[in-house]
């Protein structure tokens, strides 16, 4: 198939045509799953949350306005998609881990990594008690370097909410560590 821009690729799927899904697939999934991998140390949930993406994309195709674009909106599904699958994570009673349970397939991300050679475990912990919607606005603004305007189109929340979020987000950690 030839490629196509992706506004003409949304608006095939939308009418069902599968070779136009997987062109954007192919063109999409690589950055869409490496960015979703810095974000979530779960490989297997990262898999999950892509193929979630895509899905949602075959189903709500028609729904993209056009004009946007379409990696912007394309990453506000997998956001949403990660936001909910760490709200659920959070209720889950937790296991204890054994000793051995980093050589059996349990790393840290990229992320934490840097970051705990970075910061000290108090600050890491502070930022870990962080709630889902205040990491995304965290990570958008000052990890992804994000303007406001930038990440309440990335978020899908208006532009208040991300400035208050952030507010919120850089309040908690210091006040846990006061």
């Amino acid at each position: 198939m030839e490629s196509i821009g992706d506004d003409a690729a949304l608006r095939r799927i939308a009418a069902g045509d599968r070779a136009a899904f997987q062109a954007f697939y192919r063109a999409h999934a690589p950055w869409l799953s490496a960015r979703l991998r810095r974000r979530c140390p779960d490989r297997e949930l990262a898999a999950e949350l892509l193929q979630e993406t895509f899905l949602a994309v075959w189903r709500v195709a028609a729904g993209y306005r056009g004009g946007a674009e379409a990696a912007g909106w394309l990453w506000s599904i997998a956001l949403s998609r990660l936001i909910d699958a760490q709200r659920r994570a959070a209720v889950r009673p937790r296991t204890v881990e054994a000793a051995g349970d980093a050589v059996h397939g349990r790393h840290p991300s990229a992320e934490d990594e840097a970051l705990t050679r970075v910061w000290d475990t108090a600050v890491i912990d502070a930022l870990r008690g962080l709630s889902p919607e205040l990491k995304a606005v965290l990570q958008a603004t000052v990890l992804d370097g994000l303007s406001v305007r930038e990440a309440a189109v990335l978020l899908g929340v208006p532009e208040g909410t991300v400035k208050t979020r952030a507010m919120r987000a850089r309040r908690l950690p210091r006040e846990a560590l006061s």
